[in-house]
């Protein structure tokens, strides 16, 4: 009974403590409103706000000749010294947001809002009626001021916030992920400052990303030296800035359109003028330090000049479309004797430690120091990629897998295009200040007993030859290469590579010129500020790829991709030396290249239909003779290739070029054949270009 009776009291204590309490939660309270009932301070809160609207808003001149009728949305809150704060206004009118922002500026300090008896802040919302209501009238229920939550007012200012977040435009891109697009005309901007003696770059890996040339190279100091005075919006965006570019702390991008709009003469052609005519857009951009984006999409109409058109109809893959541009990609005819050839390139590039760089896209790479790759080109067509670069002491080691296609008739099934994979591995290893080693080896193989794509290539690490005869010595088709670099000094650098297919030492001791002895070389020289002559750059290059390298006895594992060779465009069995200068000045460039070439084609007729080894998609089975091969065997073609180009850069943001050019084509053969006969070319080119990509016509 005692302990009942303790019950009561304790109940009857803390009923009669809380009816004598006041509310835990009160409104802000205006100097009129403190005297009446609890119950009705939130409404006289809410009449006096109306009363002061109403009393002081002044409805903008433009807006009542307009006859608007509408609303002000207004967010603000009462904080704890019983101040009026505008946290957001939206309205159609700029003028009706700086009149309600001045309105309740003037509203007098209050009596803050209270929760358990302290003073708190207090967020309302608000809907000013244009044209104004007099608030003598009841309010209803769309006139009220309402509370909101914190999380509400956070998320009706979000989307100004993330206005409000943009920077100034840096460019970030220079010292990001992202590739430097890939042009040996730009790129032989700064080769020389990563090529001086003693610096530890690796500079036969391609494309390089920002990051990696920064340190060589200031691209920030480069562009402001380029920058054109110019005092308008649409000046700075022809002429130096990207069309979009906008920053935050946490991310950037820019967009930029593509053009690529020339006309020439081909005074070879039987049609009266070539053209291309490309648009696109190009869309690149970062999030936070570690992550970047590319993507390009071109759509293109074009004729080029004969023996182009002839060279792409050659590359024909199987199904109704005429042609493979190549370097592009496959065509369809448009209108009578012109191409329609759409590509789109892209790219994530993610670094997830200071040494490492994933990327994952479609497009192209490349490695070697010369204008030619004996080991890995960007002359076919994009295809998709997934790459690792590990850079460390002196060490960079590239990882590159390839998804590739064979698009002949004979490899096609129900219609649909052969699939085979690529899978390379080079290692860059800079033994001296001076001295650069790199060690290759790749594997192609296709999809043999439903085999795909091979998981035992993945391994980053592993010898791809013992892969190869693990797996079936005819499931893939493994080469194997290596280049060498030398700085003589600071201006001149010599460079080299090598390839080996196969290989027989015995055949190479009986001399009899084996056709087994599939190889070839590369020898090089670069020489920077020639003659002392700033930003002169002159280089010379000989190649030589003996006959029926590259190619193999399994139909689908040469070395290819579209009917396009992956490393040099020529196939095999030929001989080359390239003589190059490169020039620029502020904006204005100029190159200059000359070609001179031996080649061994094939008759490919009734009375002759052996391989002579410069068509790499041919079977080296079908070869005329085992001994006696040499280079230039077959049809001997001299082969006489020289263009000039020079130009302006319009904008160096999206490098857009306004040029011109000179391609003079000698190509020379010992026999006639329905496919090979002797022409001579004199093609004149004149266009603005967003310059993106190496294009290669000196087939």
């Amino acid at each position: 009974m005692k302990q009942f009776l303790f019950l009561v009291f304790i109940l009857a204590q803390c009923v009669g403590y809380t009816q004598g309490n006041p509310y835990s939660e009160k409104p802000p309270v205006f100097s009129g409103c403190d005297s009446i009932s609890f119950s009705k301070q939130q409404k006289c809160f809410d009449n006096q706000v109306h009363a002061h609207i109403y009393n002081s808003f002044k409805v903008p001149v433009r807006v009542e000749k307009e006859k608007y009728k509408g609303e002000v949305v207004v967010l603000f809150e009462v904080d704890t010294i019983g101040r009026f704060q505008v946290m957001y206004v939206d309205a159609v009118y700029n003028e009706l947001k700086d009149e309600a922002k001045r309105v309740f500026s003037s509203l007098p300090k209050i009596k803050p809002a209270t929760y358990n008896g302290r003073p708190t802040f207090k967020q309302y919302s608000l809907q000013i009626k244009i044209p104004l209501i007099d608030t003598n009238l009841d309010i209803d229920e769309s006139e009220a001021i309402n509370p909101i939550s914190k999380l509400e007012q956070q998320a009706k200012q979000e989307f100004d916030r993330v206005n409000n977040d943009l920077k100034t435009f840096e460019n970030k891109a220079y010292n990001s992920q992202l590739n430097i697009l890939f042009t040996h005309s730009d790129y032989a901007k700064f080769d020389r400052q990563m090529n001086v003696v003693g610096s530890n770059s690796h500079t036969a890996s391609k494309p390089f990303v920002y990051d990696d040339v920064a340190s060589y190279y200031d691209f920030q100091a480069e562009r402001e030296a380029l920058q054109r005075e110019t005092a308008t919006w649409a000046g700075q965006k022809l002429w130096n800035e990207h069309l979009v570019q906008l920053q935050s702390d946490d991310y950037w991008f820019t967009i930029d359109p593509i053009f690529d709009l020339e006309v020439g003469k081909d005074t070879d052609a039987e049609f009266s003028s070539t053209y291309n005519n490309t648009r696109g857009f190009l869309v690149q951009g970062g999030l936070g330090e570690k992550f970047n984006f590319y993507a390009s999409v071109f759509e293109s109409q074009g004729r080029f000049a004969d023996y182009v058109n002839r060279y792409a109809e050659s590359l024909k893959a199987f199904g109704p479309d005429p042609a493979i541009i190549p370097g592009r990609g496959i065509a369809k005819r448009f209108k009578t004797d012109s191409y329609d050839y759409p590509v789109a390139e892209a790219y994530m590039s993610y670094a997830p430690a200071k040494f490492i760089n994933i990327q994952f896209g479609h497009g192209k790479n490349f490695i070697g120091d010369g204008y030619r790759s004996l080991l890995l080109s960007d002359v076919a067509s994009p295809h998709p990629f997934l790459k690792l670069n590990t850079k460390f002491w002196k060490i960079k080691y590239t990882n590159t897998w390839m998804w590739l296609k064979d698009v002949r008739p004979e490899v096609t099934e129900d219609g649909a295009f052969l699939t085979k994979y690529m899978a390379n591995h080079y290692l860059s290893w800079n033994v001296s200040k001076r001295f650069n080693l790199g060690l290759f080896e790749s594997v192609i193989w296709s999809n043999t007993n439903n085999r795909g794509f091979d998981v035992n290539y993945l391994n980053p690490i592993i010898f791809y030859r013992a892969i190869e005869f693990e797996t079936g010595q005819d499931a893939g088709n493994a080469v194997i290469g290596a280049t060498a670099k030398y700085k003589w000094n600071d201006n001149i650098n010599l460079y080299s590579q090598f390839v080996l297919d196969e290989f027989s030492l015995a055949d190479v001791k009986a001399g009899e010129r084996s056709w087994k002895n599939k190889f070839g070389y590369q020898l090089g020289v670069k020489y920077f500020n020639a003659f002392k002559v700033e930003n002169l750059l002159l280089q010379f290059e000989y190649n030589r790829i003996r006959p029926y390298t590259y190619s193999h006895n399994t139909i689908g594992t040469n070395y290819g991709h579209n009917n396009q060779s992956m490393a040099h465009l020529w196939g095999a069995n030929f001989s080359e030396a390239i003589f190059i200068g490169r020039y620029h000045y502020k904006r204005w460039f100029a190159d200059a290249k000359l070609i001179f070439g031996v080649r061994g084609l094939d008759f490919n007729d009734d009375t002759n239909g052996f391989s002579y080894g410069a068509d790499i998609y041919k079977n080296y089975n079908d070869r005329p003779f085992d001994s006696g091969v040499e280079v230039g065997q077959g049809i001997k073609t001299n082969v006489f290739n020289g263009n000039l180009q020079a130009g302006y850069v319009i904008n160096p943001a999206s490098n857009m070029k306004l040029f011109t050019d000179i391609t003079v084509r000698n190509f020379n053969p010992e026999a006639t054949t329905a496919t090979t006969f002797k022409n001579n070319t004199v093609w004149l080119n004149f266009g603005i270009r967003t310059d993106l990509f190496n294009w290669y016509f000196d087939y």
